[in-house]
């Protein structure tokens, strides 16, 4: 309900200038998609993967906004039918197609892609470094690929209460990577995987207005939930809810890298 209701069913953070209004969820969100093109850095007609599409508000967003063709990829088939009604409406559909699968396994040829990205997504991978070695087996030499993710403190910086409320959300929210995503391990996962030029630029602060919006909204479903144990049904709120109490522990950051030519 919060997605649709709140977010027009887009599910990635916004990206707030000095003084913008916490609850501009929508202008926020155009403006992280915009900085991901931005990091993309790649011409109108380049081919792009979206891995983890979701309902396909981003790769829409690319190609309506940056001409952009994006192939959008989810594991859950619903998703994938409100991304191609959405591209349908946004009069995208000629520049975007959706495929059901998995980023561990891409049933996409070798080098098919001038560039791959993930919103948010990555955190939920069982196997991160093997989702690397797939994105660049995918990218043509000289393609880029941009990642949007979370990190966090090393365990022994964090204090126990930090660490409880960050297992349980990437429990509950299935995000097993976050567990693996201490500060500066996704660069040398990157790395590791055969990219160049990896660079990451901590932009914690662009999106934590939002992240403060779902603390005030979210206190007390979060509450609720507690108080009758159905926690698991309002993970989102929790998740709000326990990012902004314990946000210095964790960061959100964009990391881009090249394939070698």
């Amino acid at each position: 309900m919060g997605y649709t209701y709140l977010l027009g069913g887009t599910k990635h953070f916004g990206w707030y200038e000095p003084g913008t209004s916490m609850w501009s969820f929508g202008t926020a969100m155009k403006r992280m998609e915009d900085e991901l093109a931005a990091r993309l850095a790649l011409p109108a007609g380049a081919r792009v993967l979206d891995a983890g599409c979701g309902t396909g508000a981003v790769a829409c967003a690319l190609a309506a906004r940056a001409g952009l063709t994006v192939t959008g990829m989810d594991i859950l088939d619903w998703n994938l039918e409100t991304a191609r009604k959405r591209a349908a409406t946004g009069g995208v559909s000629d520049r975007t197609d959706f495929h059901l699968g998995d980023y561990h396994t891409l049933p996409f040829p070798d080098e098919s892609f001038d560039g791959v990205y993930t919103m948010e997504t990555l955190v939920h991978a069982a196997d991160p470094a093997t989702v690397l070695k797939e994105f660049n087996r995918v990218l043509r030499p000289g393609g880029r690929l941009v990642h949007f993710e979370y990190s966090h403190l090393p365990r022994n910086a964090m204090g126990e209460p930090a660490w409880a409320a960050l297992e349980e959300v990437c429990r509950l929210a299935a995000m097993p990577a976050w567990m693996e995503f201490e500060d500066g391990v996704l660069d040398d996962l990157v790395s590791a995987s055969g990219f160049a030029g990896v660079t990451t630029e901590d932009v914690t602060e662009r999106m934590t207005p939002m992240v403060h919006a779902f603390y005030v909204l979210g206190v007390l479903p979060y509450f609720v939930g507690r108080m009758i144990g159905k926690v698991e049904k309002t993970v989102n709120a929790m998740s709000g809810v326990e990012m902004y109490r314990h946000r210095a522990a964790w960061s959100y950051t964009i990391t881009t890298a090249t394939k070698p030519e």
